[in-house]
């Protein structure tokens, strides 16, 4: 059996395990932190593409049983004037536009979804698609880590990637921090934004660009009914000087995020671990919105547990893999938050490479049909999403006044994305038949359209 080094023990680290375990490829992951969960506060959305590429190896019910629906979105301007309620963008179960990009079963109505978390189901003989859900990222990460284990993978923590070297037999020699090495027939970086193996692979590979905005986040329980976000709703604010996302958990607490115009910060002056940094930071929020007539102030005012990050893309990496290494995640395509699809595109990322890395065994040809298939997608991504946050960053007034609603215009094919596991990489015009053409946008989570079916 090959054997695989994963540099980074995030979430795309452990997606790429547990999807090269499908594949028949052993591994072994490698975690430059003594735990892991960075920015465990924090929370995500996994939309359908997600879910459904974790459901192509059978990784799907794990985070199901962790997370809450989210069904539908409404718009509210700074006056505090709603402008629309609509389902959450899909037409995503692979028939083209069949309830105008919404998310349900044809008709516009959401699928339901039990306690044991199940989020689809067959409808007249076609298996319906899995819903968006919302959780914490911690969440997500120990689910698909014990998801990991459960499947005998290893997870070495403490091990930070230092360099890399070609050994006689064209394995390749990891070597570490802490003085340790390993050997493996490849090596795959899924070690995120600042990745130390994008560097080993191109020397000259641009680092992340700060984009102008700061991500805030936090929890509010108690929220007045009159300001709180429905169940199962996102409520998105469109501010004058920031943009507000909010949704209720099953307890009654409000999840939010706001992204924020703001220059790149270092550790320190992002720390919110006491509760004076918590206080500025919530006052900070505050201080955007409060002079909008819109519920976000009040959301924020009373909220704990808040998170504050930089704001990063990587516009386009040259080179995705050099010998026996190749770079998969943000460690290959960062895009600014505002899409929410960055752990999406890790996971479709990793169910491909292993795809590709179980139908082609050199390695070489194996990444090179990887990003054939990938990076169109994902600086697609990238792109709408440093389009979003500029709206974010240099004109937040400016944004759109109503959501778009031209879900009829075709499939969507970001939502829409599928990995056939059962066809054959080498037969690429299964591959590549299926290009979904769209102009379908969901702005109120910043989707953007683009890929393929594989």
């Amino acid at each position: 059996m090959r054997h695989a080094l994963i540099i980074g023990g995030g979430i795309a680290g452990a997606m790429t395990a547990i999807s090269l375990r499908k594949a028949g490829i052993g591994s072994t992951v490698y975690e430059a932190y003594p735990t892991g969960a960075d920015d465990a506060g924090a929370f995500l959305v996994l939309f359908h593409n997600g879910l459904e590429a974790l459901r192509t190896v059978d990784a799907h019910q794990a985070v199901l049983d962790v997370s809450f629906p989210a069904e539908r979105v409404e718009m509210l301007a700074h006056t505090g004037d709603s402008l629309g309620v609509r389902p959450v963008a899909g037409g995503a179960d692979g028939r083209a536009g069949d309830n105008g990009g919404g998310i349900g079963n044809g008709n516009g109505r959401a699928h339901p979804a039990r306690g044991s978390g199940e989020g689809s189901r067959s409808e007249g003989g076609v298996r319906s698609f899995l819903g968006p859900r919302t959780l914490r990222r911690a969440t997500l990460y120990r689910a698909l880590h014990d998801e990991a284990a459960r499947r005998g993978v290893t997870i070495e923590h403490g091990k930070r990637l230092v360099t890399a070297d070609p050994a006689p037999d064209g394995r390749v020699i990891a070597r570490f921090a802490d003085g340790t090495h390993a050997e493996g027939d490849l090596l795959i970086g899924a070690d995120g934004l600042h990745s130390v193996t994008r560097t080993l692979i191109d020397p000259g590979a641009p680092a992340p660009r700060h984009t102008g905005q700061i991500t805030v986040c936090g929890y509010t329980p108690g929220v007045p009914p009159e300001a709180a976000p429905a169940p199962g709703t996102y409520l998105m604010i469109q501010g004058r000087r920031a943009f507000l996302g909010c949704t209720m958990a099953p307890d009654g607490e409000v999840w939010w995020f706001a992204n924020t115009p703001g220059r790149e910060l270092d550790r320190e002056q992002l720390a919110t671990g006491t509760p004076a940094d918590e206080a500025r930071w919530r006052e900070h929020v505050v201080s955007l919105f409060d002079e909008d007539d819109s519920p976000a102030a009040c959301i924020v005012r009373e909220s704990g547990g808040i998170v504050a990050t930089n704001a990063y893309d990587v516009a386009r990496t040259p080179v995705w893999h050099r010998g026996p290494m190749v770079l998969l995640g943000d460690a290959a395509h960062a895009a600014a938050p505002n899409a929410a699809q960055g752990a999406s595109m890790a996971i479709e990322d990793s169910v491909v490479l292993a795809k590709c890395l179980r139908d082609l065994p050199d390695a070489g040809e194996a990444f090179a049909r990887f990003e054939a298939l990938r990076r169109e997608r994902v600086e697609a991504v990238v792109e709408r999403s440093a389009q979003l946050n500029d709206r974010v960053v240099q004109r937040p007034a400016e944004i759109r006044a109503s959501p778009r609603q031209d879900g009829d215009s075709g499939s969507d094919w970001l939502l829409g994305y599928r990995i056939d596991w059962h066809t054959p990489v080498e037969d690429s015009s299964a591959a590549d038949s299926s290009i979904q053409d769209s102009s379908v946008i969901d702005d109120s989570f910043g989707e953007s359209s683009g890929g393929k079916r594989v």
